[in-house]
């Protein structure tokens, strides 16, 4: 299993981004892809998760509306699409998988098994 963040960058605020996690060694079909973020000192935040099985993607709070998760089965890839970018979004990304559904990730527990190396966004005002 392996996952590959891109698409990071510096931006200004009310930019977009787009991010991509390049799977390999599954099946997007049958795990879910969660995308993950953490400030220095800060407690590891869940932005988004898809699995195809729960029929439903699912979104933090503080970026509702202004983030959408899709894939792209072709290239095996999980995107983020990060709309009107706020400073408060900036910090290192992360995709992880290991999981078949999100229903962890909507309770919170992010003990996904598998994680990329990370793509650092930074959103200046």
């Amino acid at each position: 299993v392996q996952l590959v963040e891109s698409g990071g960058g510096l931006v200004q605020a009310g930019d977009s981004l787009r991010l991509s996690c390049q799977v390999s060694g599954f099946d997007l079909d049958d795990y879910a892809i969660g995308w993950f973020r953490q400030a220095p000192g800060k407690a590891r935040e869940g932005v988004s998760c898809f699995a195809k099985s729960d029929g439903r993607n699912r979104y933090a709070d503080p970026v509702k509306d202004r983030f959408t998760i899709s894939t792209d089965y072709a290239k095996n890839t999980v995107q983020l699409q990060m709309n009107n970018l706020k400073p408060e979004d900036t910090t290192v990304y992360h995709c992880a998988t290991d999981k078949q559904h999100c229903r962890d990730f909507a309770w919170g527990i992010f003990d996904f098994g598998s994680w990329g190396q990370g793509t650092q966004v930074t959103v200046s005002s």
